[in-house]
């Protein structure tokens, strides 16, 4: 009997493993408490919608590993899945990051650039620590969210981009945006 049932045991795990993608964010999420228990739940409910998602926690609590997860059981999961350091792209860069640019837009643009939206196309991009975003940048990433589409610099062109928008803060947006220092 126990060699019958290590067999079945072996073959399950074998069927199983081969259904698991090869690299499983949700599989990283470790963890048997019942706030873990929570967040799983979470992120199968708004994994398979096309809602934008606002991950909010301490720097070091896997963010990235949530918004890996949710793009994987997510019906932009063939496409990219694109990550972006808000906090660590300079002001002065961050439209051109995001947005693209076409040669000759400003100083130092020596050619196209699609952008961070675009280059997500069919996929995700994570927006981490958007709340470290400049307040002039905030009205142009409410168009995207809005409409949409993007606009890069130097460019009368419109791109419409199919990417679903996940962001990630450890600050309190609430307190942000009652100061001043963060758009509704």
């Amino acid at each position: 009997q126990g060699i019958v049932e290590r067999r079945y045991l072996r073959a399950e795990v074998t069927s199983l493993r081969s259904r698991l993608p090869e690299h499983s964010p949700v599989g990283e999420l470790v963890g048997s408490s019942l706030r873990m228990k929570q967040v799983r739940e979470t992120i199968a409910k708004v994994a398979p919608t096309d809602s934008v998602v606002l991950i909010e926690g301490e720097s070091g609590t896997g963010k990235e590993l949530i918004a890996g997860a949710i793009h994987q059981l997510s019906t932009h999961s063939n496409g990219p899945f694109v990550p972006v350091n808000c906090a660590a792209i300079p002001a002065e860069l961050m439209e051109s990051e995001l947005f693209g640019h076409v040669k000759g837009a400003f100083s130092g643009a020596y050619g196209d650039s699609r952008g961070l939206f675009r280059a997500a196309q069919g996929g995700t991009i994570f927006l981490d620590e958007v709340g470290d975003l400049p307040l002039q940048m905030q009205p142009k990433l409410l168009r995207v969210l809005q409409e949409k589409e993007v606009r890069p610099i130097g460019s009368s062109r419109v791109y419409r981009v199919d990417t679903r928008i996940i962001g990630s803060t450890n600050q309190r947006l609430e307190t942000a945006m009652r100061s001043g220092k963060f758009r509704e």
